[in-house]
């Protein structure tokens, strides 16, 4: 009889917490917007700054505190604008910001002050879409954001990848994410993190790289960022093709946050949260794969090897008192390949890591200091195997460096901004190479231990003449213990608003670059059994940077962007005076992917390349962007026996056209389908001629060395796509993605070699139609 009279409490009960749950989940989901607003010149809070939201009805708000900080809760998901007022400060806008159910959406929003003109402040719009974050930058220099990352079809969260839909940039490898910028090679990129320079962060990587088949990076973790690709800034030194300047992003100092991705590149977690109740936080990430999923599916991004990679990074953010802030992060990456083949073994490893502390003193309202210590290692080792001949080679690169950095800014006034600061590189390295087979001596090219260093110091002066003119100039100096050999490198930039929406910029710069250090210890015979680091002495190569830029804005939304370059090269490494080798005459180190030379070079060879890029793109508005790229360029190099040829990197074209369409679907419009496509048409990759018949003669190839890379492959196409359906819950966001790249398996050619077997030239082709289906949770 009981149960008789609890029957219809329980279905009531049922009932009543299902109708809840539709209830619950009927309504729109929402989340919160929050940020702070800081001077862009000096980093000092602005308070009492207004903030509202677009498009929102009824208007949504805010004002900010005393430290800057300001908070906009309950924002039903979706995209918005910010526009953003201070008293004494250029209006300025934020637009197109993500807002999800499953992360809260922290912003750092930069202003700057207007002039004061006849008792009256003059106000106009501040930096816009695609403007570089760093205000010491006036030309070649644009922001991407972390949601290009994901947004960009084929970009699949890799920075590296992103970059190459720019004006200027492309890539020779479909199977490695390495940068040609301007017809350079890849090997004259800077990474820096966190305003320090770091190993490159990409897995499978070899010496001497910049690039490697995966990035070690998650997007999770990173910040909007900077690409510059010329004329750098009087803080950027080392480079001589471009600059990435990365930033994490601090974790969330108020909620605990987490992020689970899985996709055939493996598992990614994240995690962040706040440390107490005073606005520290923590932020961490790791990622584990083996690729074994695409290699089942009969896709090799690195070839028939077995591949595995995995990385961690992290972050905590310290505020400490009232003016300094404590950061301590690190970035990890371990990867291997392995290979087997009927007559050789191989086997090669990748390890890597940086682990540093900032801390920022805010001294004054109008100035602030920062020390930056870093602590990094870098391995890389290959042994190599034929059991049939006993042939052995064996090859490893470990280097380890101990970075600090200190540097101050001071805004003088609303015209004068100062920046100045030093940068020492302690380095310990330890490198063997060596081979041996049955019927040959053992060849120890190299085996040395070591230390040396890198001092570089720098001052920037920027000056606003006016609302709309603006004068940049620094110089940089950069000394190399290892070989005693230092420069002085000056730069300068100009900025002026000739009229509403229309700017022209110009820049120069000098930049200089260290090989990389095997070069400079590389042993060569020379008497008597004994052997000799011969490239001591070389000189530090540099480069010119010659630029010319004119940017047009119709509106807020549109920009077509021309700049016109020349840089010239020289004191480049090229082979010894008086050679009668045909490799060392034609050889230069501006044709180099990584790696090093074991011969005795000279800094006698030049270089030159010139070019203009095209930039029209329409940043995401109503759910739309497009971009597109044209650059038409030539990257010429002159070797020791003086001739002038086309460089490997000569592609002398690259088009990029992209575009993306986000539609609102679903109930209350909550939840997001995704299209993007992008295609390439760039010059074939270029390679030294193989003479065919001495080839067949001699049994192995034979290169045509005094004919250079004049052998251009077919034109490079391809069409990449990118699909993704994004759903908001309540407190929590699901992404299923499908990123295809080559969608029409086009086989575009990558590089040729002799067959002795065959006794012809095989021409190899680059990867085909390769899918990554990625599921993503953040809650």
């Amino acid at each position: 009889m009981k149960s008789v009279f609890c029957l219809p409490i329980w279905i009531s009960l049922l009932f009543i917490g299902n109708l809840a749950n539709q209830l619950c989940f009927a309504q729109a989901p929402t989340q919160t917007l929050k940020g702070r607003v800081i001077d862009a010149e000096s980093g000092q809070p602005i308070a009492n700054a207004h903030i509202l939201l677009q498009p929102t009805q009824p208007a949504l708000g805010s004002q900010t505190n005393d430290q800057g900080f300001f908070k906009l809760r309950n924002i039903p998901v979706g995209r918005y604008n910010l526009a953003i007022t201070a008293v004494g400060y250029e209006d300025t806008f934020i637009q197109e910001i993500l807002v999800g159910a499953g992360k809260e959406v922290d912003l750092t929003i930069r202003v700057r002050e207007g002039f004061q003109q006849l008792n009256e402040v003059v106000v106009k719009a501040a930096r816009q879409q695609g403007a570089s974050i760093n205000v010491m930058s006036s030309v070649s220099a644009r922001s991407f954001t972390i949601d290009q990352t994901k947004r960009f079809a084929a970009a699949i969260n890799d920075p590296a990848r992103t970059v190459r839909s720019f004006a200027g940039v492309s890539g020779n490898d479909d199977s490695n994410n390495q940068l040609i910028i301007r017809g350079n090679s890849p090997k004259g990129v800077l990474w820096r993190m966190e305003g320090i320079e770091i190993p490159n962060p990409n897995h499978f990587s070899e010496q001497g790289a910049s690039g490697g088949g995966v990035s070690a990076l998650s997007a999770t973790l990173l910040s909007e960022s900077d690409f510059l690709t010329g004329a750098f800034p009087a803080e950027y030194g080392n480079a001589m093709a471009g600059v990435f300047d990365l930033k994490l992003r601090r974790g969330n100092t108020e909620k605990r946050e987490y992020t689970i991705q899985a996709g055939p590149l493996g598992l990614d977690l994240a995690a962040e949260g706040p440390i107490g109740k005073k606005g520290a936080s923590y932020l961490a990430n790791y990622r584990y794969s083996t690729l074994a999923l695409l290699t089942k599916a009969g896709i090799n991004l690195q070839g028939d090897a077995q591949t595995d990679f995995q990385d961690l990074a992290f972050k905590v953010y310290l505020p400490v008192k009232s003016k300094g802030t404590l950061s301590i992060w690190g970035v990890g990456g371990l990867s291997q390949i392995r290979q087997q083949q009927p007559d050789v073994i191989e086997e090669a490893r990748s390890d890597k890591g940086v682990i540093a502390l900032n801390y920022r003193y805010q001294v004054t309202t109008n100035a602030f200091w920062e020390a930056i210590v870093s602590f990094a290692g870098q391995k890389n080792t290959v042994e190599q195997d034929s059991p049939d001949t006993f042939a052995k080679l064996t090859q490893q690169f470990r280097n380890q460096a101990l970075r600090a950095t200190l540097y101050t800014n001071i805004k003088l006034d609303v015209h004068h901004t100062l920046r100045f600061g030093t940068l020492v590189n302690l380095i310990g390295y330890h490198f063997v190479d060596r081979f041996q087979s049955e019927h040959e001596p053992l060849q120890m090219r190299l085996h040395h231990q070591g230390q040396t260093a890198l001092w570089q110091a720098y001052g920037h002066w920027k000056y606003r003449m006016s609302p709309s003119f603006t004068l940049h100039t620094g110089i940089h100096g950069l000394f190399f213990a290892l070989n005693q050999q230092g420069r002085v490198e000056p730069r300068l930039g100009m900025r002026w608003g000739i009229s509403p929406g229309n700017v022209l910029s110009a820049g120069f710069g000098l930049h200089s670059q260290t090989e990389s250090l095997p070069t400079y210890l590389v042993q060569i015979p020379v008497k008597n059994g004994l052997t000799d680091a011969v490239n001591k002495d070389l000189q530090l190569p540099y480069s010119q940077h010659f630029i010319l830029s004119y940017e047009y804005r119709p509106t807020t939304s549109y920009r077509l962007m021309i700049e016109t370059y020349l840089q010239r090269h020289k004191a480049v490494p090229v082979g010894p005076v008086g050679t009668l080798n045909p490799y060392l005459r034609t050889f230069s180190s501006l044709n180099q992917l990584d790696g090093y030379v074991a011969d005795s070079l000279s800094s006698t060879g030049t270089g030159r390349n010139y070019g203009i890029e095209i930039t029209f793109e329409r940043f995401l508005n109503a759910g739309f962007y497009f971009l597109a790229t044209s650059s038409l360029y030539r990257s010429i190099y002159t070797a020791q026996d003086g001739v002038e040829r086309g460089s490997r990197f000569d592609g002398r074209f690259v088009f990029n056209q992209l575009a993306g369409k986000e539609w609102k679907v679903g109930r209350h419009q909550a939840n997001t389908f995704g299209l993007n496509v992008k295609s390439t048409w760039a010059g074939g990759n270029r390679g030294v001629p193989i003479d065919v018949d001495a080839s067949k003669h001699q049994g192995k190839p034979v290169y045509q060395w005094a004919a250079g890379y004049a052998d251009q492959l077919a034109n490079y196409f391809r069409i990449d796509l990118r699909v993704s359906f994004t759903k908001n819950y309540q407190e929590r966001t699901t992404t299923l993605s499908l990123d295809i790249q080559n969608v029409t398996n086009r086989l575009n050619q990558h590089y040729r070699s002799y067959s002795s077997t065959r006794q012809e030239v095989i021409t190899h082709t680059q990867l085909g139609l390769i899918p990554v289906l990625n599921w993503r949770l953040e809650f």
